[in-house]
């Protein structure tokens, strides 16, 4: 089942209970969390504490981003403040089966994230372990960048792959998703959709919700 998960990256953190609750109304099932250390990425977003003020706030699974150095630090916190994935960079960490299984240990799904220059092959021995694998269609950092079209052969490519091996996790991709890209990225095998300016960068983002869900149904009509 496919699934959009919203960023709050691009939510009114002024409103941003209100702007969750909106987007929960329109049937989403997950809201994912940007969280940027100005270190790995070149921005700072939010740490645990939103996340605590989100589990609060909605029962809606929270999908944690860590686009941090040093995710093994960080990770049991975010976890017991209340997020059920956390996805971590493959690029963050040297010792990446440690780091997911850290994870796994203290009760979360575990995600690996690529960059766009990042090969799939750098995350073959891990696969196994994971429970989400997120292509980057931007480089990460900021909101609202342009989609990068490589992301959909790396997407074909984990697909194929997860076939082949029999194995269950999820593709999500994150960056410049909207209404343009989202059939070609359902056509390619992703099942999670970040998005975040082409949902709360509109007038209506319960609209903007249906809007993309449309697509993905379009995506699956095969005409004849």
């Amino acid at each position: 089942m496919a699934q959009i998960a919203p960023s709050i990256l691009s939510a009114d953190f002024a409103r941003l209970g209100e702007d969750v609750a909106a987007v929960e109304r329109a049937g989403v099932k997950m809201i994912h969390v940007d969280v940027m250390d100005g270190h790995f990425v070149p921005n700072i977003s939010i740490g645990v504490p939103v996340v605590a003020s989100l589990r609060k706030a909605t029962d809606l699974f929270l999908d944690c981003h860590l686009m941090i150095e040093n995710p093994d630090a960080y990770t049991p916190a975010f976890i017991a403040a209340g997020a059920q994935n956390v996805t971590i960079h493959q690029e963050a960490t040297r010792h990446l089966h440690r780091s997911l299984q850290l994870i796994k240990d203290h009760g979360a799904q575990a995600g690996v994230a690529l960059n766009p220059a990042t090969p799939v092959e750098t995350i073959d021995h891990v696969l196994d372990l994971v429970d989400l694998v997120l292509v980057m269609s931007v480089n990460p950092g900021f909101g609202g960048q342009k989609f990068l079209p490589l992301a959909l052969s790396k997407i074909e490519q984990l697909a194929e792959l997860r076939q082949a091996l029999g194995l269950s996790f999820k593709i999500e991709v994150d960056g410049g998703v909207d209404s343009s890209n989202i059939a070609d990225l359902t056509r390619a095998g992703c099942d999670i959709f970040v998005a975040g300016s082409s949902i709360f960068g509109t007038p209506d983002a319960a609209q903007a919700v249906e809007s993309l869900k449309e697509r993905i149904a379009s995506a699956h009509v095969v005409h004849v």
